[in-house]
């Protein structure tokens, strides 16, 4: 599942610099020069990550950041601060503010790309690339293969067909076993933020997800809490 960065960056070379290398390292990137338009563009789609300037015309970097924290809806988006200043100060002002992370001009764009994977790693795990198993239900993200281990043969392996829909409700799980999530959570983070479809499209999917598991005894995997939501866990509803 590719991330989604907003990168809110008024030098142009800058910009493009920054969109080049995210695009090559496997992200989508979103670009703006000022705080207003990045702010409108937040509003319209939730990126997965923001890439921000201090200094830029009009609105500063900072009072976006603290917008952005302000507001229920866009606080668990992390930010990356980007900018010259390199006063201890600053950089303690700029995490105050609510940055995840604080990188300062001049940056190695591959340094800079690595601070970009472990943010997203810790608040975003089904953006990663890395392969995930649990439970005997393998998924590469890189492939986009699932493959499960027959219950009866552990030696047995077979690859799931799964739409694209059912793939990324199955990552997303995964990535987050043993949490419970809302329907409206799933919705928010599987079909995407400003999506508007009903809750029981979650309920259709989960079915159709426990199908396709299912041919190796592994639907029990996905797991309904009653009045919460849905899990991908492990453990039987007893143990927990």
């Amino acid at each position: 599942m590719s991330a989604t960065v907003l990168v809110v960056e008024d030098e142009s070379a800058i910009q493009e610099l920054i969109a080049y290398n995210l695009r090559n390292a496997g992200y989508t990137a979103l670009c703006t020069n000022s705080a207003e338009q990045a702010a409108a563009m937040v509003n319209e789609v939730l990126p997965d990550l923001v890439l921000l300037d201090w200094m830029l015309p009009g609105k500063s970097g900072i009072e976006l950041a603290r917008s952005l924290r302000r507001d229920p809806r866009t606080k668990p988006i992390p930010v990356i601060m980007l900018t010259a200043r390199v006063d201890e100060r600053d950089k303690v002002i700029g995490l105050e503010t609510g940055a995840d992370d604080y990188v300062t001009k001049p940056f190695s764009p591959r340094e800079l790309i690595a601070r970009i994977k472990a943010v997203l790693r810790r608040s975003l795990p089904e953006a990663s690339d890395e392969i995930l198993d649990i439970g005997g239900v393998q998924i590469n993200p890189m492939t986009h293969r699932v493959t499960v281990t027959d219950l009866n043969d552990d030696t047995r392996e077979k690859e799931l067909l799964l739409s694209p829909t059912e793939y990324r409700l199955l990552h997303f799980l995964m990535a987050h076993a043993e949490r419970v999530h809302t329907r409206a959570q799933l919705l928010d983070r599987v079909w995407g933020d400003h999506v508007f479809v009903e809750d029981r499209t979650v309920d259709v999917h989960i079915r159709r997800l426990r199908k396709a598991l299912d041919v190796a005894g592994k639907a029990d995997l996905v797991q309904t809490v009653r009045g919460a939501g849905y899990r991908f866990s492990t453990r039987s509803e007893s143990e927990i």
